[in-house]
């Protein structure tokens, strides 16, 4: 399931990151903004992480439970994308823990750069939370993307309890497997990318690595608006979707995309679709009270269809995410 691209390459033009999300159903999202000060814990039974947050965030919250993807006030962003070959490992109760539901919003609370995540992820240990998919388990099999205002990236798989982590602003897409490293392999083959081979049209994973790595190639570096250039990078990603009607029950890396986001790390604005809605919406944070103290704020688009455009002023107050703890299974039926 999934793809991420980032556009760091235009000239005097903002960096964007975009993303698709893949599901085989409905996972209930909705943004929240949190603002700085909130008091966390990682949710581990055993030497759970704690922390203060520094930066306030909008969020996309899916399940009700788990952040997987966000944007904070300094321009770091972070997307949660599926990797079957994670492994998180053994805990070792000697490192501080954090439950995947919290894992990039622990990011997003505290630091604001890809380099800060990237050194932070060193003094903690992930530990998987569960989704229930057609009814088999898929225990935490999940990477996470980041970037930010410099156009900085990192990708972040665990396997075998160990990070593997791989920085730099030429790390531009990301989709799910093969690993990462394995993936950078196979994009050498094609066209315009550093071999020969056409360049692919399947849904596979390693297909629309393919096929994002390229198509962001041919965005022109200097649009003539802002407007253009969140539009090209929007003809990007949902090149890379793939449609309803074309879910594999067996394989959830086969899914419709039912979801899109864009952050914009120069600016601070989200951007935000459901794929079965013609609305793209989105927020700046800066017109929100980031303050510490300042209440959660929430939207759910799904109760807004006719909402477009700017949506900063029809988000409301609400109470605070009941994050899943570490080990716990996520069984979340969409309310009628």
């Amino acid at each position: 399931m999934c793809t991420r691209i980032l556009w760091n390459t235009g000239e005097e033009q903002p960096v964007i990151t975009a993303r698709n999300m893949d599901w085989t159903e409905w996972t209930g999202d909705k943004l929240h903004i949190f603002p700085k000060g909130i008091e966390r814990t990682g949710l581990t039974d055993e030497n759970p992480l704690k922390w203060t947050s520094k930066y306030g965030s909008v969020s996309n919250v899916s399940w009700e439970c788990a952040v997987f993807d966000g944007l904070n006030e300094a321009g770091l962003a972070g997307n949660l994308l599926f990797l079957a070959e994670a492994t998180f490992g053994e805990r070792d109760p000697s490192v501080p823990g954090l439950s995947q539901s919290l894992w990039l919003q622990y990011f997003l609370d505290t630091c604001a750069t890809v380099a800060e995540a990237v050194e932070a992820m060193k003094g903690i240990q992930v530990r998987t939370i569960t989704a229930m998919h057609k009814g088999m388990a898929a225990k935490g099999p999940l990477h996470m993307s980041l970037s930010d205002a410099s156009g900085d990236s990192a990708i972040i798989e665990v396997i075998d309890g160990v990070p593997q982590i791989h920085q730099g602003r030429e790390y531009t897409t990301m989709t799910n497997s093969p690993v990462f490293e394995k993936q950078l392999v196979l994009l050498q083959q094609y066209e315009g990318l550093g071999g020969r081979l056409p360049i692919p049209g399947t849904m596979e994973a390693e297909d629309r690595f393919a096929r994002a790595a390229f198509y962001l190639t041919k965005v022109p570096s200097k649009p003539e608006t802002y407007q253009e250039a969140v539009a090209n990078v929007l003809s990007v990603i949902r090149n890379a979707a793939t449609p309803f009607g074309a879910n594999d029950p067996t394989r959830p890396n086969i899914s419709a995309t039912i979801w899109r986001t864009i952050a914009d790390s120069t600016n601070k604005r989200y951007y935000f679709e459901f794929t079965n809605m013609p609305n793209v919406i989105w927020v700046d944070l800066k017109d929100f009270d980031l303050s510490e103290g300042a209440p959660t704020m929430m939207f759910n688009l799904k109760g807004n269809f006719d909402a477009s455009g700017d949506v900063s002023g029809l988000f409301k107050e609400s109470e605070p995410v009941n994050f899943m703890k570490a080990e716990g299974v996520v069984e979340w039926v969409e309310p009628k």
